[in-house]
């Protein structure tokens, strides 16, 4: 009797205790934290394209004449008319604030018209001299990019290279009839200072408008014919309208959209 009260009443109990169990509270979780991946950094090779339409300053020149010893002509004016360019480049940019790139431009054939004073049989007279001139201009260039905004880049930059510069014949006309002097040609020094801003297209293409002044030295013009030559040119100005597109391989350019925020809810802990 005894063993089968104490099977009643062990089975009263586990009800019992049961009935009084309580779920742990719920702590309140934390706020919510915002975690945002970290953008890629800005870097990597590109290439690229330009076209432009440019003016050249002729800094005017002289030449070498043989009616007296040490006597030297001077033009009496010059003009060089403006003329297109193609270019093409390699460049790599570093950081957010520093790119570098090596390009090369042709320079069509700009002509050229100037007048030169003299004496013609005795007499004197003036003539008039026309020509052409192309180049080709070879820059290493170094640029500081000033922030962007809404897809807008500007920037400033200078360059250090050389010029290859080709003369056409030089025609002379004047009372004795028409002089033909062969073209010069040959590299020199040349130099350069930039302006621009460039737009993002895609996150991989960007939009190059901009200005170059370039100064290219003096050198060979045209050489000797009826005693008169060689000549030599006091350089150029060149001032430069440019546009065209920058295409980045590798990393990144800064045109990517603004890392988004990850929300994430840690689990609710519960008291012990």
């Amino acid at each position: 009797m005894s063993g089968l009260a104490a099977i009643l009443a062990s089975s009263v109990a586990v009800p019992a205790l049961a009935a009084d169990y309580i779920e742990p509270p719920v702590i309140e979780a934390p706020p919510v934290v915002e975690e945002v991946y970290a953008a890629p950094d800005v870097g990597g090779w590109y290439i690229r394209g330009d076209i432009d339409y440019h003016w050249t300053n002729f800094r005017n020149g002289d030449y070498i004449l043989y009616g007296a010893p040490g006597q030297r002509g001077k033009f009496d004016d010059g003009d060089l008319k403006g003329a297109m360019s193609l270019g093409a480049g390699i460049g790599y940019q570093v950081n957010d604030y520093f790119r570098v790139d090596l390009t090369g431009d042709y320079f069509f054939d700009a002509d050229f018209e100037g007048s030169t004073s003299g004496f013609c049989g005795g007499v004197p007279c003036t003539s008039t001299d026309r020509s052409s001139m192309s180049a080709f201009l070879l820059l290493a260039n170094a640029y500081v990019d000033l922030g962007t905004y809404h897809g807008f880049t500007p920037y400033v930059g200078a360059g250090i290279g050389g010029a290859h510069i080709k003369w056409d014949k030089l025609v002379n006309d004047d009372d004795n009839g028409r002089t033909e002097h062969d073209g010069g040609s040959e590299w020199r020094f040349a130099y350069a200072a930039m302006a621009g801003v460039s737009y993002c297209l895609t996150n991989r293409t960007k939009l190059d408008f901009g200005y170059r002044y370039s100064r290219i030295e003096g050198g060979d013009m045209f050489g000797y014919a009826n005693n008169a030559g060689p000549g030599f040119d006091d350089g150029f100005d060149v001032h430069e309208v440019r546009g065209g597109l920058r295409y980045q391989f590798t990393g990144s350019n800064g045109c990517e959209p603004a890392p988004q925020p990850i929300a994430y809810e840690p689990p609710p802990v519960y008291k012990q």
